[in-house]
Parts: structure tokens; sequence; C-alpha cells
């Protein structure tokens, strides 16, 4: 499975660009494969997202904000999800991954 990573990325809001800085940061650092999504230009994109966060997850007025993260086409969690699976150091579970990716040694 791949996890993919919906933002946007024309968002007028800085919290929302942070936000998903973070999170594509983190995968990075740790060389977790993964795919960005946009959904700035593309309206399939916008509402396949939406139709796939589980209605508690949606807020009271409006729709959810990025970044909203899957493990193809399970729902894992939006920002707030990821930063407490960051906190408790539980992200490889958060993803649906069973461990980290292992890192050849550069010495052998």
């Amino acid at each position: 499975m791949m996890i993919k990573v919906y933002i946007a990325s024309s968002s007028g809001s800085v919290a929302v660009k942070k936000r998903q800085q973070a999170v594509v940061g983190f995968l990075e650092a740790n060389r977790i494969s993964f795919q960005e999504v946009d959904i700035t230009n593309v309206e399939d994109r916008r509402l396949w997202m939406y139709q796939h966060i589980p209605p508690e997850k949606h807020p009271d007025k409006g729709n959810p904000l990025p970044p909203q993260i899957f493990n193809g086409d399970c729902y894992c969690g939006d920002y707030e999800d990821f930063f407490q699976s960051k906190e408790n150091n539980t992200v490889f579970t958060f993803l649906g991954l069973s461990s980290p990716p292992s890192v050849k040694d550069s010495e052998s």
C-alpha cells in the first residue's frame, strides 16, 4: 500500500501550509515512501478525500482541511492524529506500516 498525503498546494492558510510541511518533512526524513495528492485544482481528488474521511472526523462547519493521510484507500488520520502518533512514537502503526524502512549498512 502507498501512503498518500492529501495537500492543498495553494492554501492561503499559513497553518495548513506548516502542517503539510511537517507531515511531508517527517515522511521524507524517515524515508517513508509516499505520494502527495494535490486537491487544489482537481475536484475529483477533493471529493474522494472528503468521502473517505470518517464522518466523526468532519468538522461541525465546512470541510476537513489538509493534510489528510491515507494508506491506500484506508484513512489514517489528519494532522492532529499524525502529531499525536509522533508524540507517542507510534507513527508506523498510525500509517499502517509494520516497521521503519530498513537502512543498508554503509560500512559493508
